[in-house]
């Protein structure tokens, strides 16, 4: 073993979403910063659909970006159609959508970390973490003999742990199409007294886009006026601007066709043992599990401006390969389809989150840290925002600064942490928004009102992002008032009421009792209200800030009990339970419950309490055996 080359704070191994947040973070926050990878080339890598965002992941890189991240950023720079979901539903729904283009989406990431000072890179396989007797992380070796020394280490390895590539038959040994597989780092943490397990995803064949027949496939749009998702970007390309995406569907003969590979399918006879995404499967998978349904939608995605590669959405197979080429060829408008890449499955090692802090630190070992993937949740969103907070809190804990925790009311990014640590994850964990019971207060369109504050506190928020939240914040204050002052009279607004089928005025009355009426939107009372809206563009004709008055007027009453839910939470997460407890000396509690408690170790009451296995009772237990 040589001597060590070089020493940092904070070492990060690996250069996907998950370690460019994390090393960005760390670095900005004046943590002299090393990023490990074996392929600096594929640093930001898009491995499966190169898109960010979606139904709640959405909201995680609104979330990432009010902090101080870089993701939304790099996203709004590189993206080629714009959507927000969900728009026929309530605002706790609505969620971004970005097509990327796969390799400017690397490029630009690349860009943002090179031009942090403190940020440096080094090409090279890391096979074993340094921890010393104490349990105390200290630095890496890697493949080369190199020990690369450093105050706390940050895993953020994704698919690569003895990642294991299916086709069919066939397997190989592998992180990702094209790039090996990393070894040493399960076995060197097993050895710690870690537990790990066995994870598998898959992604879709991608196809020539030439050799695709579009007048059988429905055109998808974006929108024609996208909204961006870092807040520091002030324009998008608008609809004629971007590309398109297209959405087909499978047929019986469809079906019957990836039926004849099911005998040399790794995930029917037995190769694949691993748990997969329960809610983004196989099309083998779906067709097995979904058997009277007679089809699938596709969407066949753009993977860039300068490429005709396209990505199958929903087509996502680890079938043999002659298999997936005659089904592709079956599917409308495919029949002359040229298949550049194809499909594949992957098995990799995590390691169950129990075992780790809500700080993102592992609890056998400290200043280690574990983010993205090798806690057992799957998608970019979601190893981005832990590596950001894994970022943050290395950076803090070796300069003696608290830890960063956010709550389950203040961001989905705390919610996902949360059920990570509490309820663990036995298949790839995804956020939807019917995993957090405050969405009304976790909107994509308020996430810079609830969290840039923080990022500033941190030292992680610019200048320029803190000045454009304070002008926001106060132009906002200023619409509220303005709409609050205001009174509605009969003359101006019966017209459009009875327009739009809802009850006359007798008497005037202040606007925010008016609003609330599902059948108004904002847009239209200013029209036929030209005081209103003479007052109202005074202040700011920001599409964005006033439609966030509209949400505070119109979701009131819900706004305000959730508020009160959260406060009521938040007294529990103040009641702190000692990390030295002794679980097995409090009878009282369940047999189910002590295990639970035991394994996991929350840091709080309320944490506690979201234990999957604890009751109530046992809570009770709990709180008394604690105040005693």
């Amino acid at each position: 073993m040589s001597s060590p080359i070089s020493r940092y704070n904070v070492i990060v191994v690996g250069g996907g979403h998950a370690g460019s947040e994390a090393a960005a973070a760390a670095a900005r926050m004046g943590a002299r910063t090393l990023l490990v990878s074996m392929n600096l080339n594929a640093i930001g890598q898009m491995s499966c659909n190169p898109a960010m965002g979606g139904v709640a992941k959405g909201q995680l890189v609104r979330e990432i970006d009010a902090l101080g991240g870089i993701s939304g950023i790099v996203t709004d720079q590189t993206g080629v159609q714009f959507r927000m979901l969900n728009r026929s539903k309530g605002p706790a729904m609505w969620s971004p959508r970005a097509q990327s283009d796969r390799m400017l989406y690397a490029q630009k990431l690349r860009e943002q970390l090179e031009a942090i000072p403190t940020l440096h890179f080094r090409q090279d396989n890391v096979t074993q973490i340094l921890i010393n007797d104490k349990k105390e992380a200290y630095g890496v070796l890697t493949q080369t003999g190199q020990e690369l020394l450093a105050n706390a280490v940050i895993v953020t390895s994704g698919t690569f742990l003895n990642g294991l590539i299916h086709i069919g038959e066939k397997n190989y040994g592998g992180g990702r199409s094209g790039e090996r597989a990393s070894k040493g780092i399960t076995e060197c943490l097993i050895e710690q007294g870690f537990e790990a397990g066995r994870l598998k995803t898959g992604t879709p064949p991608r196809v020539d886009g030439r050799s695709v027949n579009y007048d059988k496939l429905e055109e998808q749009f974006g929108d024609d006026d996208p909204s961006p998702f870092s807040f520091l970007t002030d324009k998008l390309p608008g609809k004629e601007e971007q590309l398109s995406c297209w959405i087909g569907y499978t047929d019986p003969d469809v079906h019957d066709m990836l039926r004849t590979g099911f005998d040399r399918s790794p995930m029917f006879n037995g190769a694949i043992k691993s748990t997969g995404p329960r809610y983004c499967p196989s099309i083998e998978d779906k067709i097995n599990r979904f058997a009277d349904r007679d089809r699938h939608q596709l969407f066949l995605e753009p993977e860039g401006w300068n490429t005709y590669e396209m990505y199958l959405n929903g087509f996502s197979t680890s079938l043999p390969e002659d298999v997936q080429y005659k089904a592709l060829r079956s599917i409308a408008g495919f029949e002359e389809v040229i298949m550049i890449r194809p499909g594949y499955a992957i098995e990799y090692d995590y390691f169950p989150p129990h075992q780790i802090h809500r700080n993102m630190e592992t609890k056998l070992v400290s200043n280690l840290f574990f983010a993205g993937q090798i806690n057992g949740t799957t998608g970019y969103e979601e190893a981005a925002c832990q590596g950001l907070m894994a970022g943050i809190n290395a950076a803090r804990k070796i300069k003696g600064e608290d830890e960063v925790v956010l709550s389950r009311a203040q961001a989905y990014i705390g919610v996902l942490i949360d059920d990570l640590v509490n309820k663990g994850t036995e298949e790839p964990y995804r956020m939807f928004t019917s995993r957090a019971e405050h969405r009304i207060l976790l909107r994509q369109d308020n996430a810079d009102l609830r969290l840039t504050q923080i990022g500033r506190d941190i030292g992680l928020a610019t200048d320029e992002r803190y000045n454009r939240y304070t002008k926001r914040r106060s132009d906002i204050d200023d619409l509220t008032k303005v709409f609050q002052d205001h009174s509605v009279r009969p003359e101006v607004y019966n017209a459009l009421l009875e327009k739009l089928d809802t009850t006359p005025l007798k008497q005037p009355i202040k606007f925010p009792n008016l609003i609330t009426r599902p059948q108004l939107n904002m847009w239209d009372m200013l029209e036929v209200d030209a005081e209103l809206k003479e007052k109202v563009f005074a202040v700011s004709s920001s599409k964005t800030e006033i439609e966030q008055c509209e949400i505070q007027f119109k979701y009131a009453g819900y706004i305000q009990k959730e508020f009160e839910m959260a406060e009521e939470m938040s007294k529990k997460e103040d009641m702190r339970i000692p990390t030295y407890l002794q679980y097995d000396r409090i009878h009282s509690l369940s047999s189910e419950g002590r295990l639970k408690l035991e394994k996991v170790r929350p840091e709080t009451i309320g944490q506690a309490g979201r234990i999957s296995g604890v009751s109530a009772s046992d809570l009770a237990v709990l709180m008394v055996y604690l105040k005693n």
